[in-house]
């Protein structure tokens, strides 16, 4: 006997969901009253960790949601911090020059994605990381920049080192709140729908009527805004941009490591997946090159033996889904002969 479907089995929270909402809700307001009881290390800390979600969270859009693999996302992130230099130097203020440089890098990814978006699987991979090598060298020509000298954002030096160190920690915050806030609003709705039917079988998606070049240059283009966001935070941060640095393959392997270890294409895998990359990286990260080889150790094994990710086989072995971006179809109990 089949059993019909009707609306009120389609849900879209569940009970743990509404909960986690909640206690984020709750979780972001107890970390931005941090900066009155911790210390400028803590703070500093916490800021990278905000900075690493961003990442993390922009790559596994692109990639776990859209399908979009590439090793070449260091190309926003060097952008972000590159045009915050430059835009400060010419008088802007260095907050101000980070949010006029976020948005210059998704003005800058459009145009990008009209060639990019023509490549597929390991050629649009390869493709961005020639890009991003090929920006680099157009940076170091920057008589400002002076090569691999770099400049430093001199002018926060107009904000006392404790309030600097707050407003960026405040906005590092912001900037991870809204992000993730906009991405998950993004997945969940109409559009969110079509860029996984997307990534799961582009020709099928066409045929429904998506405009599949349309919507995965959305995706592209809001990654790389977020990148962007996340290259000028982390300049803020430093206050010295060396090209070298910035437009380095690290950062992307970063990005990659987070999402695969967290679960690829959940939402909730990116941010325990930078939660876990910053837990090592504060505990090994003076390792140096023993450091590095660890991560990629634990990202292969993590590749081999657990390929959905820590959250992927939480969710898998325990049902549990804190962030939906579906919909869950919750059919009656069957009804107990007497």
């Amino acid at each position: 006997m089949s059993t019909v479907v009707s609306p009120d089995m389609v849900h879209r929270w569940t009970r743990s969901s509404r909960h986690a909402a909640a206690a984020s809700v709750i979780v972001l307001l107890g970390l931005a009253a941090l900066p009155a009881v911790l210390g400028a290390g803590a703070i500093d800390r916490l800021t990278a960790l905000f900075i690493y979600v961003i990442m993390a969270a922009m790559w596994n859009a692109l990639a776990g949601y859209g399908g979009l693999v590439s090793v070449g996302q260091q190309v926003f992130f060097g952008l972000g911090a590159y045009f915050t230099v430059r835009l400060a130097e010419t008088g802007f203020d260095p907050f101000l020059a980070m949010g006029i440089a976020s948005l210059l890098v998704a003005a800058v990814s459009f145009p990008l994605s009209l060639v990019m978006l023509r490549l597929k699987g390991g050629e649009f991979a390869i493709g961005m990381w020639v890009v991003s090598a090929l920006t680099h060298l157009l940076v170091n020509l920057d008589g400002l920049i002076q090569g691999e000298t770099g400049r430093s954002l001199i002018s926060l030096n107009a904000y006392a080192a404790d309030a600097r160190r707050d407003i960026i920690y405040w906005l590092a915050l912001l900037a991870m709140a809204g992000l993730l806030g906009g991405l998950f609003a993004l997945l969940r709705s109409r559009t969110g729908a079509s860029i996984q039917a997307i990534r799961d079988n582009e020709e099928a998606a066409s045929s429904l009527g998506i405009d599949v070049t349309r919507t995965k240059r959305l995706l592209f283009v809001l990654a790389a805004f977020g990148i962007g966001v996340a290259g000028a935070l982390w300049l803020a941060s430093a206050t010295t941009f060396q090209p070298k640095t910035y437009f380095s393959v690290q950062w992307t392997a970063y990005m990659i490591f987070m999402v695969l270890v967290g679960g690829i294409g959940r939402f909730e895998g990116a941010i325990l997946g930078a939660v876990i990359f910053f837990v090592i990286e504060t505990w090994f990260g003076a390792l140096g090159v023993w450091y590095l080889i660890g991560l990629g150790a634990v990202a292969l094994l993590f590749s081999l033996f657990m390929p959905l990710g820590l959250w992927g086989a939480i969710e898998t072995r325990f049902g549990i889904s804190l962030m939906p971006v579906g919909y869950r179809l919750e059919l009656p109990s069957p009804s107990r002969k007497e």
